[in-house]
């Protein structure tokens, strides 16, 4: 049940994999014995020397090490390459190997294994003093290459994994009613958070799909999840931060204490502002049920694929666009319709009430259409949608065990993930589309456009990732949120993706020509989608490395004022990532 949706993958030459083991000993070297120093912000001739490396350790307990890259001509690494529990270990590995023409996957020089608060503000104050690019890594899975810098120092709160349940929370200095909340360690991934909140206390948090991404960098680029219409975004939860600016203060920041500040952490960006080391989220009742929609056919023909797509936009409008349903329909490659929907809070008949028309008029038209997968509706209990031991009783094809030696039984993920272990993108375009476009009137041009722009490439609506449809409550808080206002008002956001096998240090020129060939049609068929959506606004989490506009496409008008608390809060710019705030 994994928020992210692409083509297949390309095949990269496993000698593109396997040969790149003789540039990461290099590329992980402390820099201070000769990395390249044009990745860092010392310039040459600055590296701090053993004595100042030696005093850092010292302040962090011991916790400052150099990166060791991992042998890649290992014959065992290969198949651990597969687990993203294995990528997260590993301070020299990101979930995302790269983007061509972008970044690449390289290992910084140290690595700081925060304990807490303390320990992270010693490296800043650290970084700052001598000219250091410090990376923050949490979760490690963006696809700007955020917690990636060759020859940097990682900021990784991989251990700040505290989890607290707030039954009456009120942020310092706060006169706000008390509400029930958590407060997680921004090392937390969402798998723990929700084991904690959803399964063991029967609450929900809005977090992410894939269960190994981490909640800061979510909360902070927005964040979706498969019931955003009903919950709203990561960002709009958000009751409080704490987090450790550039220079070096602990700061506790809400709507009461530093308000710009907390506002721009709730959507501008990750790695921009400071590092966050603590969040606490609001939590919401558990409905009563979850559960999922899986259904693929192919039309004969492209007339007959065309009449499908219009089919299932006439049942969006009517049947789907409101707060139970969210995640994705596909159209993609040989005039194939994928869905995979998710519901809450109903129930298996209500909800199977819902396809009626559209499955009639697959019925009705069956010399058309081929039944690839049938239609299955699946309702489970709520509390159960993240109880791994439950899952793999009652729905083991759904999820995937990390079965390498010594791993925890509660380390999985979804089996739909498992293609974006490691990617190296070959392009990824994205953009709101606004709820105009299921009037009754446009719907057949919407259908129109969306048929023209698969004839490129494939094309999936997430229906998570747009709040028109959704709650008031949803709505209202997102307002107060710095991202693109366009999401308000947008029923889907549209992703356009490809990508290879993983190339953390290098890919063959015959694998770069196919990425490259693969960009070139996302392009066009992105670029066919923007025709009815000019000035579509895109999402910083899930956008093009090498977006034109970027400032107005993923903030809109909020951008001066996350630019001014920028200035504010990071005069020097000691935090750079790409697409950041004042970068």
């Amino acid at each position: 049940m994994g928020g992210k949706t692409t083509s297949g993958r390309t095949e990269l030459p496993r000698r593109a994999l396997l040969g790149i083991g003789a540039a990461l000993p290099f590329l992980g070297t402390p820099a201070s014995q000769g990395v390249a120093r044009a990745d860092t912000r010392s310039a040459p001739g600055t590296w701090p020397d053993a004595a100042a490396w030696q005093s850092l350790r010292a302040q962090v307990g011991g916790r400052l090490s150099a990166i060791a890259a991992p042998d890649f001509n290992d014959p065992q690494l290969a198949g651990q390459l597969s687990s993203p529990f294995f990528i997260r270990d590993q301070a020299a590995l990101t979930q995302s190997s790269g983007w061509v023409d972008g970044w690449q996957a390289a290992p910084g020089a140290y690595v700081v294994r925060a304990r807490d608060a303390s320990d992270v503000a010693a490296t800043v104050r650290f970084a700052a003093r001598h000219g250091v690019r410090p990376v923050i890594r949490g979760g490690g899975h963006s696809y700007l290459g955020g917690s990636n810098a060759a020859g940097g120092l990682l900021v990784w709160t991989r251990d700040m994994n505290g989890i607290v349940m707030h039954d009456r929370f009120v942020p310092a200095g706060s006169q706000a009613a008390p509400v029930q909340a958590v407060s997680l360690g921004a090392g937390c991934i969402w798998l723990e958070a929700y084991d904690a909140v959803t399964t063991r206390a029967g609450r929900y948090v809005q977090g992410g799909g894939c269960t190994t991404v981490g909640v800061a960098g979510f909360v902070q680029g927005g964040g979706f999840g498969s019931f955003s219409k009903q919950y709203g975004t990561g960002a709009g939860s958000l009751l409080e931060a704490e987090i450790v600016t550039a220079d070096g203060r602990v700061r506790t920041v809400n709507d009461a204490r530093e308000p710009d500040l907390f506002r721009a952490l709730k959507g501008g960006g990750g790695g921009t502002f400071g590092v966050l080391t603590r969040l606490t989220l609001q939590t919401h009742p558990l409905p009563a049920t979850f559960g999922l929609v899986h259904w693929q056919v192919r039309a004969r023909s492209d007339a007959g694929f065309r009449r499908l797509l219009a089919a299932f936009v006439d049942t969006y409008a009517t049947r789907l666009f409101n707060r139970h349903w969210g995640e994705q329909a596909r159209a993609g490659s040989g005039n194939r319709l994928e869905l995979f929907m998710t519901l809450q809070d109903l129930d298996a008949r209500a909800a199977r009430e819902c396809w009626r028309d559209l499955e009639r008029f697959v019925a009705d038209n069956a010399r058309e259409y081929e039944i690839e997968a049938p239609f299955e509706l699946t309702v489970l209990p709520a509390r159960r949608i993240w109880d791994g031991d439950w899952l793999r009783l009652h729905a083991p094809s759904l999820v995937t065990a990390d079965t390498r030696p010594g791993a925890s039984p509660g380390q999985w993920w979804w089996a739909g993930n498992t293609g974006e272990v490691g990617t190296f993108w070959h392009g990824y375009q994205s953009m709101w589309l606004p709820a105009s476009l299921l009037d009754r009137g446009r719907r057949a041009a919407f259908a129109d456009a969306w048929f023209a722009s698969s004839r490129h490439w494939p094309v999936s609506l997430h229906f998570n990732k747009g709040l028109a449809g959704g709650t008031e409550e949803a709505i209202m808080r997102a307002r107060q949120t710095v991202m693109n206002p366009q999401v308000l008002d947008a029923f889907a956001l549209a992703i356009i993706a490809g990508e290879g096998k993983p190339a953390y240090a290098g890919v063959s020129g015959e694998a770069l020509a196919q990425a490259r060939s693969d960009r070139e049609r996302i392009d066009r068929a992105s670029a066919r989608l923007r025709r009815i959506v000019p000035g579509a606004g895109s999402y910083i989490s899930e956008s093009d490395y090498h977006l034109a506009g970027w400032r107005q496409a993923c903030w809109g008008a909020h951008y001066e004022h996350l630019a001014r608390v920028r200035r504010r809060y990071d005069p020097q710019g000691l935090f750079r990532v790409h697409h950041g705030v004042g970068t």
